[in-house]
Formats: structure tokens, C-alpha cells, sequence
């Protein structure tokens, strides 16, 4: 069995680096920080022409058809750079979104216009504070109109497409697609831990609105939706955990102190031996999300529960310590190290908290037994 990516997702993993550290270097990061500008236009038009926005749509709907193991690449490098864009919201959910559940007819209205970044997408889900919820939605959707309010909505300032999930008979939930430059909505930007990623309170109020999927399934539809993005999320993670202990171990071989490198003292080796151990249990799951995201295996909530815990824990881990590592110097603005940790601690909560990704791991698990097994863990 080959558990590692092929030749050709390796050189696209080398021509993905080489591409983002000359357009989405710490500097280049730290001016969308600093400009409090949404995103990185100019990052995100040279994605678009690198086909990247395109990789998972089929070549009839003007895609490229390559397999989920490419984006997985890319997922992992765009989070090694911290890259200001909306590539997440756009491929991993709203694209996924219209893929899975879309008609033939919104397929070919929209596919076309995602993959060459005319339009972005975004995918609306919470309503506030708490746990979302089939009955605790209250957007909901009359006579075509849709009505209520999204926060946070994660690139809703600069999206040009909402899916959004409603409210639908009690107990049930519908997803929606909204035209977001239409009538009836409003958009307000709002701040988060880190500026560098964009969100919004979207408000609707009778915004026409065209059912994506089965009105009543709206919920499996949802869950199915995050499973699959949760493995993509887990390798931005992963790529973040390791850009930050690659910072850490260089800034400790660099720095001395008492005549000697600090990366020679025991406590700070100690530190970046459990950053490397949680980055490297990480990537092992992740890889079996990849391999369940791109064979849409039967394991896949099981894959993407490990995947997301074990990424979230690690780049928390990771970017924390690399604060620890730089010492007095790491919590300045003037060092990089807060730009992780902030990316750290938004990525965390997409999708659900981990705790709430921790409960469906257990659940999975105790209806899985067979798979309780496999050989990686998380704590």
C-alpha cells in the first residue's frame, strides 16, 4: 500500500510553494493585516489563473476533473503561507455545495463562473452564539423569499453567492442558493482574531432564494458538506502547524544565549519534539481523510472527525509554542508568530468548535466499532 502522494502531487505541492513564497510571504500577509483590506486581490486573480479555483469541477463544467488528493495539496500549502484569500469558503464549500447538490441547470450557471473566480462563493450557516441546529434556525425561506440572519459568515463581505442553510418545518433544515448583490440583502463587515480573513452579519430580507438539493434533506446535506471540508480545513491546518514549528526551530538554532543556540537547551527541545509529535499525528490522519475524501469511502465521517480534531490541536499546539519559543519578542506585533496563532484560533471554530468535532468522533466511532481500531489517535 503507497501511503504518499504521487510524483505529479509532488511537484504540484513545489510549484505551490515556490508560487506562494513570492506572492504570499509573511510581509505579503502582514499588509493585508495592516491595510485592513478584505482579502489579497491580486494572490487571488494569479490563483484563478493557475486553474486552482477549478481543480475539483469536471472539465464539462469548465474544470480541470483532477482528483481531491491535488486539493488536498494545495489546502495544505495555502495554509503553510497563511494566504488572505477566499479560497476556502469558495472551493471547499460553496463549490462542494453546487457539485454535490446542485441541478444540471445550476451546475452549469454556476460551476463555470467559480472556477474561473468571476464570482466567489461562501457558505452561511451560523446565526449567533451556540451550537447550530436543525430547530434552533430561524433564517427561513417563504414563497421564494428568504428572511433572517447569518453571523458569522466567513468572505460574506466579499462573496457574490450565499448557500445558505434554513429553517424548514421544525425539525428540518434546507439549503438555499442567494445572488448576494440581489435585493433584500445586507452586508456588514465585521472583526474577528484575525483580520486577515474576512467575515460579515448578512441579513435577509426577502431576498429571492432557489432550493439547493431536497427541501427536507437540507441537514444530511450539511453534515455530508462539512465532513468533506473538514478534511480540507485539516490540511490548511496541518500546513500552518508545520510553517509554525519550522519557525520555531529556526529562530532557536539562530538565537543564542549563555554562549550557546537556545534550541540546545532540554525545555525548548522538549517544546518542538511535542509540536513535531502533534504535526506529524495530524498529517497521518489527515492522509486518511485524503484517501476517504477522494474514494468517498463509507469511513469518511469517521476520517474527517480524526482529521479535524487531531489538525485543530496541532496547529493550536504548534503556533502556541512558537509564541513560547521567540520569548518575550514572540507576542510583539513586529513578529510574525501572532499570525499564526490567529489563524490558529479562527480556523478552530469553522465549521464547529472542537469540542463539537470531538462529540462526533466519539459518536462515529460507537457506531463504527471496526473502525475504532485504525492506528492513529487523537486525545
Amino acid at each position: 500500500m503507497n501511503f504518499e502522494f504521487s510524483e505529479a502531487q509532488n511537484l504540484l505541492r513545489q510549484q505551490a510553494q515556490s508560487f506562494l513564497r513570492e506572492h504570499a510571504s509573511p510581509a505579503q500577509v502582514r499588509a493585508v493585516l495592516d491595510d485592513e483590506v478584505p482579502f489579497d486581490e491580486a494572490l487571488w486573480r494569479a490563483i484563478v489563473d493557475l486553474g486552482w479555483t477549478a481543480t475539483t469541477i469536471p472539465e464539462v463544467h469548465g474544470g480541470l476533473g483532477l482528483s481531491y488528493l491535488e486539493l488536498c495539496v494545495l489546502a495544505e500549502e495555502l495554509g503553510r503561507s497563511l494566504a488572505p484569500t477566499p479560497f476556502s469558503s469558495s472551493v471547499y464549500l460553496a463549490t462542494e455545495a453546487i457539485l454535490a447538490y446542485g441541478t444540471e441547470t445550476q451546475k452549469t450557471q454556476y460551476l463555470p463562473r467559480l472556477a474561473d473566480g468571476e464570482i466567489i462563493g461562501c457558505y452561511a450557516v451560523a446565526e449567533g452564539h451556540g451550537q447550530v441546529a436543525p430547530g434552533r434556525l430561524e433564517t427561513r425561506v417563504e414563497h421564494g423569499m428568504m428572511h433572517g440572519a447569518k453571523l458569522p459568515v466567513a468572505d460574506g463581505d466579499v462573496a457574490d453567492l450565499a448557500i445558505v442553510l434554513t429553517h424548514h418545518h421544525g425539525r428540518y433544515a434546507s439549503m438555499y442558493l442567494v445572488d448576494l448583490h440581489g435585493d433584500g440583502v445586507t452586508r456588514t463587515p465585521i472583526e474577528t482574531l484575525d483580520p486577515t480573513r474576512s467575515h460579515a452579519h448578512v441579513t435577509f430580507d426577502g431576498a429571492p432564494a432557489a432550493l439547493l438539493g431536497n427541501a427536507d434533506a437540507g441537514w444530511d446535506q450539511h453534515m455530508a458538506l462539512c465532513d468533506r471540508a473538514a478534511v480540507l480545513y485539516a490540511f490548511e491546518q496541518v500546513g500552518g502547524a508545520q510553517a509554525a514549528l519550522d519557525m520555531a526551530r529556526a529562530y532557536a538554532m539562530e538565537r543564542y544565549a549563555f554562549g550557546r543556540p537556545i534550541a540546545s537547551f532540554q525545555a525548548l527541545k522538549h517544546k518542538m519534539a511535542d509540536m513535531y509529535i502533534a504535526a506529524t499525528l495530524a498529517r497521518s490522519n489527515c492522509y486518511y481523510g485524503a484517501w476517504a475524501l477522494d474514494a468517498n469511502a463509507p469511513e469518511l465521517p469517521v476520517a474527517a472527525a480524526m482529521a479535524r480534531v487531531s489538525a485543530t490541536q496541532a496547529f493550536h499546539e504548534c503556533a502556541k509554542e512558537n509564541i513560547q519559543i521567540h520569548g518575550g519578542m514572540g507576542f510583539t506585533w513586529e513578529f510574525d508568530c501572532h499570525m499564526y496563532y490567529r489563524r490558529a484560533k479562527l480556523l478552530a471554530v469553522n465549521l464547529g468548535s472542537l469540542h463539537r468535532w470531538q462529540e462526533l468522533l466519539v459518536t462515529r466511532l460507537e457506531a463504527s466499532p471496526e473502525l475504532a481500531s485504525t492506528p492513529a489517535e487523537v486525545s
